[in-house]
């Protein structure tokens, strides 16, 4: 008989790896390395689907580089309601100003897009869902007459899954009809309103001011609606059709213009700049 074989075990020390090399696809679980995501504008390269961009990125990507002039930075949100949870309004405001860099959850100011001077608003779902208080529909709003008042376009980028924002009640609902009369009145004057949905821009956005453009531009797969399936499905306990509220399906129901593919959106924008503005 046979000896039981020797073994000699080697202890291996296992190597600290860093954290953020890759990223997994929330569409298609592909895993990325995430330089190479960020070099193909953040979007996956085996299914095409749009990861979240903030604010600022939103900004480097569409406005000329060096032409961008913020609006009303100083504006910032305070508890109106003396809002009661497991965390104050005050204390989320601050934690989430601390991880975006941004005052509130919009950015405002003019720039060019191929040499043509624009106003822009874009929306960053990072600061509290992208919900629009006192201060984003302050700021939308001031963006819209500046526009208005020197007879330039305007584009607003919207990625707002919170709608109005719950911790300033009634004061967030009335956001939605002061972006929306401003906007009318920059329409009335003849000058022309794009507005880019991405993922996800929802209920009381949605309801508003992203329903409004002149162009309505989406990019892929973004979610785009009011109420979110699941609370449909369980309100009317039906089931919903395959791709319901994505930016596919709406454009099949004539919600929307154009579905742009965010590596084309900058030069297919300077193209209806350049023919409707």
């Amino acid at each position: 008989m046979f000896g039981k074989p020797k073994y000699t075990i080697v202890k291996i020390k296992k190597k600290d790896m860093p954290g953020g090399l890759c990223t997994k696809c929330g569409d298609c679980g592909q895993i990325i390395f995430t330089k190479q995501l960020k070099e193909n504008m953040s979007i996956c390269p085996k299914c095409d689907y749009h990861f979240v961009l903030s604010a600022k990125q939103r900004m480097d990507l569409l406005i000329d580089e060096g032409t961008f002039t913020e609006y009303d930075n100083k504006l910032s949100s305070i508890d109106i309601i003396g809002f009661k949870g497991p965390k104050t309004y005050v204390q989320k405001i601050k934690q989430d100003q601390k991880l975006t860099g941004l005052i509130d959850a919009v950015l405002t100011g003019q720039g060019e897009m191929d040499g043509r001077k624009v106003v822009m608003a874009v929306t960053d779902s990072r600061f509290i869902m992208g919900s629009m208080g006192a201060v984003v529909g302050e700021r939308i709003t001031r963006a819209t007459e500046k526009a208005t008042e020197q007879n330039l376009p305007i584009i607003i980028v919207s990625g707002s899954g919170g709608g109005a924002r719950m911790y300033e009640g009634l004061t967030s609902l009335m956001q939605m009809a002061k972006t929306s009369a401003a906007l009318a009145k920059h329409k009335a004057k003849g000058l022309l309103f794009i507005s880019v949905l991405t993922n996800p821009t929802m209920a009381g956005i949605m309801a508003s001011f992203a329903s409004l453009g002149d162009v309505t531009i989406a990019e892929p797969k973004a979610l785009i609606g009011f109420t979110g399936p699941r609370v449909i499905e369980q309100t009317i306990r039906q089931t919903l059709p395959a791709g319901f509220q994505s930016s596919e399906f709406l454009i099949e129901h004539g919600m929307l213009d154009l579905i742009v593919n965010r590596k084309q959106m900058k030069l297919l924008m300077g193209q209806l700049l350049y023919y409707l503005a």
